[in-house]
């Protein structure tokens, strides 16, 4: 199941693999009956059985006497079937959402945890992609974040160094040309679910934007008319243009053919994800360690800064037709819990929303991104509504096929965006 996927996230439209079972009347919530039914796409996964081991056995120390029934549903129908059980006001006790604008769309069928999980808003990090209004709807299993990945093995053949990837735009392009030659592309690229677009708008974002802009954006006062904006989108298609992405990009799905492009050598660089898939573990068993780098995106905008953007990545909530929401939220404090998330980042290569987990024998891809997470900014398209990601999607796809300009893009989006 792990060369099949979502992220999310993904990502939110796709950030997480897929998992496995179907809804039935094993997803009605029995907590009455001392019974709590959680939905998610991971229990399904043989490396998830550690972790959901750990998360049962802490849970049944404050709550024997509750039953707790994991139901794993397909990620690719994971929405469809929960908007039906949000319909109809029936459904999972608790349920994994992706961080961002998945579960701050549905916050109205949501318990506010808030006062539940304020022990553990100092031992875990990406909280501010499960809070909506300052009211907090869901706790954080996993960090999620966008590095650029990059093969040392191809920078050589390239005569590249390895230990110093190119910190300008005009640098990397410069060096996409000799990756070229050297016979690679310069970035695997799956777009045909239009998830692509929101990995380069996170990870361009810091060295595109100012650092007003980038702070406004995150708020939602974001400025489509911006050059710099539009100078996102106008790089995303420069690397149609100059062609330096991996063949038939919107005809590739992300997850997980072009991971496995990078993974196979067919390009030098891939925008991937911390945890779960397209990560550093999965890339660490098919290029070792030592040939798997991270870098900074290189600076478009001079002046910028470049940071990794990341947030929570998927974490779990309480429905509010549960029957008692405190014990339903203290299953979320045991799925969320340090032994429960130990056992998460070492089976699954997550990197954990638990910043007390050291990561040093890793390896030095994941040391470089932890290191990495003090500076760094919540990803740019967390912060759009699912609406507004889903037509950038799409609208990515006509710039990567030349169908569509910049300027009508932005337009677009700016519609979107400001529809709400």
């Amino acid at each position: 199941m792990r060369q099949r996927a979502i992220w999310s996230a993904v990502l939110v439209v796709g950030l997480a693999l897929a998992g496995c079972g179907s809804a039935s009347d094993s997803g009605k919530s029995t907590s009455s009956d001392g019974k709590l039914v959680v939905w998610d796409w991971k229990s399904g996964e043989p490396f998830a059985k550690s972790y959901l081991d750990k998360a049962k056995a802490d849970f049944k120390k404050k709550h024997a006497d509750v039953e707790v029934e994991f139901v794993a549903q397909p990620f690719d129908q994971y929405y469809t079937l929960l908007g039906a059980a949000i319909q109809s006001g029936k459904g999972p006790d608790v349920m994994m959402f992706n961080g961002g604008g998945q579960i701050r769309d549905r916050v109205d069928a949501l318990v506010p945890i808030t006062d539940y999980v304020a022990e553990d808003k100092q031992r875990l990090a990406g909280w501010e992609a499960f809070t909506k209004d300052s009211k907090v709807y869901g706790s954080p299993v996993t960090l999620q974040g966008y590095p650029i990945y990059y093969n040392k093995d191809i920078y050589q053949k390239a005569g590249l160094d390895p230990a110093s990837p190119a910190t300008t735009w005009d640098k990397f392009v410069a060096d996409c040309a000799a990756v070229a030659k050297a016979g690679s592309k310069c970035f695997a690229l799956g777009n045909k679910e239009g998830v692509g677009i929101q990995f380069w708008l996170s990870s361009m974002g810091s060295v595109t934007l100012t650092a007003a802009e980038y702070d406004a954006w995150i708020t939602g006062k974001r400025d489509w008319t911006s050059p710099n904006v539009k100078r996102v989108f106008e790089t995303w298609k420069e690397t149609g243009d100059k062609k330096m992405n991996t063949d038939g990009a919107n005809s590739t799905a992300m997850f997980n053919d072009s991971f496995a492009a990078f993974q196979s050598g067919k390009a030098a660089h891939v925008m991937g994800l911390m945890s779960d898939v397209g990560h550093w573990k999965a890339f660490n068993e098919f290029l070792t360690p030592e040939k798997l780098g991270v870098m900074k995106p290189p600076v478009v905008t001079a002046g910028t800064t470049p940071s990794l953007p990341y947030d929570g990545g998927i974490g779990y909530a309480v429905a509010k037709w549960t029957k008692d929401p405190k014990v339903a939220a203290d299953l979320v404090r045991s799925l969320t819990s340090a032994d429960a998330l130990k056992a998460f980042y070492a089976d699954a290569g997550a990197i954990a929303a638990d910043t007390t987990i050291d990561v040093s024998q890793a390896g030095p891809a994941a040391s470089t991104i932890v290191s990495e997470l003090k500076s760094g900014k919540p990803a740019l398209h967390v912060a759009l509504s699912s609406k507004t990601i889903d037509l950038m999607g799409r609208l990515s796809q006509q710039l990567l096929s030349g169908s569509i300009t910049v300027d009508e893009v932005v337009k677009q989006l700016a519609a979107s965006d400001q529809a709400g």
